[in-house]
């Protein structure tokens, strides 16, 4: 949400675009999940054919309208129905898309059928111990349970944590703690025996205006939180703190 979502998750989503850039090569690259392609438009080269994919055809041609000038192409495709060729692409990237997955096997094997015998494809998502409540993210995963869905579908699978440094940890703290208080409203969880819809409405709402009345020192840059304060770590230091796994995957098994 423009100049209201807190500046910790947008630096947060920007770092793991970071990593991915730092390690992809040359080559084809497709984004799945593109949005609007602020961050897709990040891996434009000369050296790259960018490609991004979106569910949402609306999002997925205002992306390619507003970046097709910078090199930008985008489909229109279901991740787990890619409607791309096999073994298509050098490099894959899923951001933040398999923990919206009911059954994510589907969205991870297709990754594998479009990246090349030679290429690369990187998961992020969220730790399911440092995750919030979120109707949007229905399969969480910790490091264990993402290399054992990975592993079924590349015979390389490396499992990086995406860490904050204190500043970051503080405000997540801040924003778990308003959360927390926010749900002692609903002390019977009747918000989980609403339809889907409605649940997925109160939750959205209620996030706007917490992120409108109560985040003013964690937005617009006056946290002073960006990019520069979350980095990788190795998978035997990864805890309950850690915000995002950050997998690394090659040597598809198609």
């Amino acid at each position: 949400m423009q100049g209201e979502t807190p500046d910790s998750l947008l630096a947060l989503h920007a770092a793991g675009y970071r990593e991915v850039r730092d390690r992809a090569g040359a080559g084809r690259f497709l984004d799945v999940g593109c949005g609007l392609g602020d961050e897709s438009v990040g891996f434009t080269s000369p050296e790259r054919f960018v490609v991004g994919v979106d569910y949402d055809a609306e999002t997925a041609a205002a992306a390619q309208a507003n970046h097709r000038s910078d090199g930008l192409r985008t489909e229109c495709a279901d991740g787990t129905r890619l409607g791309l060729c096999s073994a298509s692409f050098d490099t894959v990237c899923s951001s933040h898309l398999i923990e919206h997955f009911t059954d994510p096997r589907h969205h991870v094997s297709e990754v594998a059928r479009v990246l090349g015998p030679d290429g690369t494809a990187f998961f992020l998502t969220p730790n399911e111990p440092a995750d919030f409540e979120n109707p949007y993210h229905v399969y969480l995963f910790d490091a264990a349970s993402l290399r054992q869905m990975l592993e079924s579908h590349f015979a390389s699978v490396e499992i990086l944590g995406l860490e904050g440094n204190e500043k970051v940890l503080a405000d997540f703290a801040k924003r778990r703690a308003m959360a927390e208080r926010l749900l002692r409203l609903d002390p019977f969880g009747l918000r989980h025996k609403l339809p889907r819809k409605a649940f997925v409405w109160l939750h959205a709402t209620g996030r706007r205006v917490a992120y409108r009345f109560t985040n003013t020192d964690q937005t617009g840059g006056a946290s002073g939180i960006t990019e520069a304060d979350l980095f990788t770590g190795p998978e035997d230091e990864i805890t309950h703190q850690t915000l995002v796994l950050f997998a690394v995957c090659r040597k598809p098994l198609t």
